[in-house]
């Protein structure tokens, strides 16, 4: 298979940023960091008065808790029911991504109009709850997010290298990482949680039984299509199939996006004081939350 040409506009972005002092990689926009090679003020600005459209469908995440994983399956989906390919025009769908101009071309696609975004809900265009258009949030444990968020930043040229997995770990918890806070995240999401145009979704259970979530997520969208090709997306979305085809379809991010795809992988470098910590952490901010039972924290979190 040829290399998609996303895959070569991330393989340019990706060369530079190599370029980069640690200290220019990063842009700060009211007080949250973000990678600047694909972020810019002018962008963030421009996103308050986006036009949105009663078919849009956003998928809300924050970073690495699966974000391409349900991009994939939502772009198969889409393909499914329009019976044809769906561009993965992945640089005009996250919204905080690249320059304002782009959001010229974002009113002449096609619809349905498929975008990603890990803003806090707080930041994202208003106009987006303030509609009926379908948001799918996908959330997955924090102690797995934080993991694969630190194996994420070591592994990315477009991000500062961390000394330490316990640097990491302190700079997690206290939200000095891209996009802020997990927990705020969380929070500002629970707010939303019983409106009818939002789906909430995690990780896990996505991995306990994908045929099932997929089908959970076109019945969302009002997609109607045959159990056989429920079962070939989910199939096609697995981790093996995804990773196997990640350099022709995100070039060199490719490796640097599929690293294990694993449940409770946080064991392999959680101290038990760091895992302590973050149980008190959850206790205070989301016990007591539907968001915070829907995330099965004692199943997936505790030793």
């Amino acid at each position: 298979m040829a290399m998609s040409s996303f895959a070569r506009e991330i393989d340019a972005v990706l060369d530079a940023a190599e370029g980069k002092k640690p200290e220019e990689l990063l842009i700060t926009y009211k007080g949250v960091l973000y990678p600047s090679v694909l972020c810019c003020a002018e962008t963030f600005q421009a996103l308050d008065t986006m036009e949105v459209r009663k078919d849009d469908v956003f998928l809300a995440t924050y970073p690495k808790c699966g974000t391409n994983w349900i991009e994939h399956i939502l772009n198969d989906l889409t393909s499914a029911v329009l019976r044809e390919e769906v561009p993965r025009t992945k640089h005009l769908q996250i919204l905080e991504f690249g320059v304002p101009e782009k959001f010229q071309k974002i009113k002449s696609l096609p619809s349905p109009r498929l975008f990603t975004t890990h803003l806090n809900c707080d930041n994202i265009p208003k106009a987006v709850l303030g509609s009926n258009a379908k948001v799918l949030v996908l959330f997955r444990n924090p102690k797995d997010v934080a993991v694969s968020y630190y194996r994420f930043y070591n592994k990315n040229p477009m991000l500062p290298n961390v000394s330490s997995w316990d640097e990491f770990f302190q700079k997690f918890m206290s939200g000095e990482v891209c996009w802020n806070s997990y927990f705020d995240h969380i929070l500002a999401w629970n707010k939303h949680i019983d409106k009818e145009n939002i789906m909430i979704i995690t990780y896990e259970e996505m991995k306990e039984n994908l045929p099932q979530g997929v089908k959970q997520i076109a019945e969302f969208l009002g997609f109607s299509l045959p159990e056989e090709k429920i079962q070939s997306i989910a199939e096609n979305a697995a981790f093996e199939s995804m990773s196997n085809t990640s350099q022709e379809t995100y070039g060199k991010f490719g490796p640097i996006l599929f690293r294990k795809g694993a449940v409770g992988d946080w064991k392999n470098l959680f101290t038990e004081a760091q895992s302590q910590e973050m149980d008190a952490k959850f206790e205070e901010c989301l016990a007591g939350t539907k968001l915070g039972a829907r995330l099965k924290y004692d199943k997936y979190c505790k030793y």
